[in-house]
């Protein structure tokens, strides 16, 4: 079987170092790199990469910003690592499509166990497929698994990030269900070390706003105590 490929993005040397020998012991092939501009080079040299490790404070353009670009044209899983534990930085990582955000410094083992957990998902495209759906319609809405993409009941598309497409996707395949909050988390395959209830509040707020914005009352429910229900009926496309 191939060895599975990551770019690690660390701008210090030795826990890059220590990183890539890391993850080359457990069987990784690795491609490492310290800035921006190195990361761009590392992804188009060589094979398509599995996963990315980055770093959110690197000098120039910043973990963050470069995963908003990522996103744009990409669904490569990413983890991001920081020295930077705060709540806050871990719902930007919800929001921006993260699959996972570990505090610096961390156990060796508990990187390599969250490396193979997200990589044992496999693309988010086959994740999508794998539900049995393709295009499904909800109040004049249309969503594309396949894509990954939603269009308005006008047509227009509207710009989710991955982790919001992924709560979408949850919310339409278990339409007039009540789910919790822990079990959206893990329908919806967020994956944050310390993902919380108020780190789903903040997406499914994100997610109704944006709803709302595009024309509509969003039928996402809150139920008290418990978590969120769809309370529109949804139906093949």
């Amino acid at each position: 079987m191939t060895a599975q490929t990551i770019i690690l993005v660390e701008d210090d040397p030795a826990l890059r170092t220590l990183i890539a020998r890391l993850l080359q012991e457990n069987g990784f092939m690795v491609r490492t790199a310290a800035t921006a501009p190195e990361m761009w080079v590392a992804l188009e040299n060589g094979p398509e990469a599995d996963l990315i490790i980055l770093d959110i404070m690197l000098p120039g353009t910043n973990g963050i910003d470069l995963c908003r670009k990522i996103r744009k044209s990409s669904d490569v899983p990413i983890i991001f690592i920081s020295a930077k534990g705060s709540d806050e930085d871990r719902i930007l990582g919800l929001e921006l499509g993260a699959d996972d955000f570990l505090s610096k410094p961390f156990q060796p083992r508990e990187l390599i166990a969250r490396t193979r957990a997200i990589l044992r998902r496999g693309p988010r495209t086959d994740r999508d497929d794998s539900r049995g759906r393709n295009e499904f319609q909800f109040n004049g809405w249309t969503v594309f698994f396949s894509r990954r993409e939603l269009r308005s009941p006008t047509g227009a598309v509207v710009d989710l990030t991955g982790a919001e497409f992924d709560l979408l996707a949850t919310f339409v395949s278990q339409p007039m269900r009540v789910i919790g909050r822990e079990r959206l988390i893990e329908l919806s395959r967020t994956r944050l070390s310390d993902s919380s209830d108020r780190s789903i509040d903040v997406l499914v707020s994100r997610l109704r706003r944006k709803l709302a914005a595009a024309g509509g009352d969003p039928p996402i429910v809150t139920i008290r105590g418990v978590g969120y229900m769809f309370s529109a009926q949804v139906t093949p496309a």
